[in-house]
């Protein structure tokens, strides 16, 4: 499954360098960068002044189920006796 997996990126990785060059490929890289740096900030910021106003920032957390809560119980009842045969 790894082989898969090596030969996909390999070819994505030759479709980038078709498309962009070599000469565009560290510039993409680099805004590519920039830009995700800007994006964490923000998102930090916004995390931040969520805080400061009390608001929770994130959804609060789903309770934990024990594998016996988490099964799934069938619709109908098991049947605990044969039927009679008439």
């Amino acid at each position: 499954m790894l082989e898969n997996r090596l030969l996909e990126v390999i070819i994505i990785a030759l479709v980038v360098m078709v498309l962009f060059g070599a000469k565009r490929l560290p510039d993409t890289a680099r805004s590519l960068g920039k830009s995700l740096r800007i994006l964490k900030a923000e998102t930090r910021a916004g995390r931040e002044e969520a805080a400061q106003q009390g608001t929770p920032a994130a959804p609060a957390e789903q309770p934990v189920l024990l594998k016996a809560e988490a099964t799934v119980h069938s619709a109908r009842p098991a049947a605990t006796e044969a039927p009679e045969r008439v």
